[in-house]
């Protein structure tokens, strides 16, 4: 009688990650690196579209020089994760980030349909135990703006770590920045 051998993933690093997309490997492939796994990113309805859309340009218009909105774009979290969030604020100019990708991005924000329950659960842990201090999930389902902050260990989060301090927010509330306390964005320009 045979025995199975148990099944056994091939984790990926960032590193080998970004090799196989500089050699094409994936130039068809909407994938992201979470946690040493490739994942295939959902596909985008136009709701979900259009709200990254209008988040994007509400948060670059309020933007103080010295700063800017990085729009479904590669974020090197660690040495296993570069996932590539909707909307990341990070200091510089986008000639900045020519050779490298940013890795520690001030505001994540996610947003979210279907994919509500894995954003909360999954990348909110992800960014937590990356340093994100600030990461927003933009709730269509909810009509809220759900807010991340203080990341800590949490044994029983998918990554070892969760956000301490969570806030909803929806309309006529407004949201802070905590790199940007200086701008103040109304939780309805970022729900269409």
């Amino acid at each position: 009688m045979q025995t199975q051998t148990p099944y056994s993933l091939r984790r990926w690093t960032r590193r080998e990650y970004d090799r196989l997309v500089e050699l094409g490997m994936f130039a068809r492939e909407p994938l992201e690196l979470i946690g040493g796994e490739l994942m295939v990113a959902e596909p985008q309805g136009s709701y979900h579209a259009g709200t990254v859309g209008l988040a994007g340009a509400v948060l670059t218009a309020a933007m103080p020089r010295g700063w800017i909105v990085r729009i479904q774009l590669p974020v090197a979290l660690d040495d296993e994760s570069e996932p590539e969030p909707d909307l990341a604020v990070v200091p510089g100019a986008y000639a900045d980030y020519l050779v490298a990708h940013p890795r520690r991005p001030a505001l994540v924000i996610e947003v979210a349909e279907s994919s509500l329950a894995f954003d909360r659960r999954v990348k909110g842990s992800l960014y937590a135990r990356g340093g994100v201090p600030d990461y927003w999930i933009v709730n269509l389902v909810d009509r809220a703006v759900e807010v991340y902050r203080d990341p800590a260990p949490e044994t029983g989060a998918a990554y070892g770590w969760s956000y301490r301090a969570v806030e909803r927010l929806a309309p006529p509330g407004a949201v802070v920045a905590l790199a940007l306390p200086q701008v103040r964005i109304a939780v309805a320009y970022l729900l269409p």
